[in-house]
């Protein structure tokens, strides 16, 4: 736990002095989301049926912008070798890279997404069901991209490959937490929709380390 620690406080640092990949994220996820009204009307009803999934799918493309720097820095300047042979499991460096992703990605994300979805008309009852959604959801994104991030690593055109393999992974998340927030819309009850949410990340939690471990271990070699 001590060297899990430490890996993370590394990553963590290191995210600090490259903050442009945070802002760069956090400004498609407004700009993006502020192209939508532009493009089907600002009618209020149809922005905040709309809203929810115009959420999500901006939150999913913008923790996509970050994942190519996720492992590439580190493989180019040799400093993956020395990860792994840190003494910890290359699944436990995994899941220290996607520690850092959520908290410096995801985390914002889920603070701009309250007033994003204000301006997009959602409606009163599902903002808070939408944010209680994007906490399992966006972990379940760093997840589903860190696996992602370290099979393309060192493929030509990895940067490429990387959204076309973790797109279809992320579907589930993207269905269950715009349903959930959709049904406190309508009155129905939001906690299946949750439950599966949570569901999707309690099986990427461990399956993600474990094979981005096994990728890693592949590239180094």
């Amino acid at each position: 736990m001590r060297a899990f620690a430490a890996l993370l406080k590394r990553e963590l640092r290191l995210s600090v002095r490259h903050g442009t990949d945070t802002v760069a994220a956090l400004l498609f996820f407004v700009v993006a989301g502020a192209l939508f009204p532009l493009a089907i009307g600002p009618a209020p009803e149809t922005l905040g049926r709309l809203a929810p999934g115009i959420v999500w799918v901006c939150a999913l493309l913008a923790a996509l912008l970050p994942l190519d720097r996720l492992f590439g820095a580190d493989f180019d300047d040799g400093s993956l070798d020395q990860l792994l042979l840190s003494g910890l499991p290359a699944g436990a460096v995994a899941l220290a890279k996607a520690s850092t992703h959520w908290l410096v990605t995801g985390l914002p994300l889920m603070l701009a997404a309250g007033p994003l979805a204000i301006m997009l008309r959602i409606a009163p009852a599902a903002l808070p069901v939408l944010l209680a959604g994007l906490l399992p959801g966006t972990l379940a994104l760093s997840l589903l991209g860190t696996a992602g991030a370290a099979m393309v690593l060192g493929a030509r055109r990895g940067g490429v490959l990387l959204p076309l393999l973790v797109l279809p992974l992320s579907v589930p998340v993207l269905i269950f937490g715009a349903a959930a927030a959709d049904a406190a819309a309508a009155g129905l009850s939001p906690r299946p929709h949750l439950l599966l949410l949570c569901a999707v990340l309690a099986v990427a939690l461990p399956l993600s380390p474990i094979a981005a471990g096994a990728a890693l271990r592949s590239a180094a070699e």
